[in-house]
């Protein structure tokens, strides 16, 4: 269980995540959005649009877990999410629903008690998860995909 800091230190990450992803992003063409961050990998715009996809979930789940007993939680295939034809809308549209979640989660956050934080879902892939599961798994996965899309800009001199 983290400590209070490490979760304010981990809730900084998620509250931050919209505008570090937007700044990466933002200036790409059409074409660098369509290129895949690697050998097998989703383009960049289907990985910013599973970033909203993904955390939307995990909102969910969160809520889920605070207000049920031991809810079981819903898994979904990210694979072929990431094929709908959402993802070829215009970025915008993700950016303005990961900044309004993104806030929405680090307020419900922000307002557990140390009760709530030991509260309890069953995910069917990973078994028990608590909110600190929850928030230390979606700190990291912003993490990554950032880290995922700046080894491309960076190998591709963009």
């Amino acid at each position: 269980m983290p400590t209070v800091a490490e979760r304010q230190a981990l809730m900084t990450k998620i509250a931050e995540l919209p505008a570090n992803i937007e700044a990466i992003v933002k200036n790409l063409s059409d074409d660098q959005l369509a290129t895949p961050c690697g050998e097998g990998e989703w383009t960049v715009r289907q990985v910013v649009h599973h970033l909203a996809d993904s955390h939307m979930n995990s909102f969910i789940r969160l809520k889920l877990i605070l207000t049920e007993e031991h809810p079981t939680l819903v898994a979904y295939d990210q694979e072929i999410w990431a094929t709908l034809p959402d993802v070829e809308l215009p970025l915008e549209h993700t950016f303005s629903i990961l900044r309004g979640l993104h806030k929405r989660w680090i307020a419900l956050f922000e307002s557990l008690s140390e009760e709530s934080w030991r509260r309890l879902g069953y995910h069917p892939e990973i078994g028990d998860i608590t909110p600190d599961d929850l928030l230390v798994i979606y700190a990291r996965h912003g993490e990554e995909h950032i880290e995922q899309i700046t080894r491309l800009l960076t190998a591709k001199g963009w």
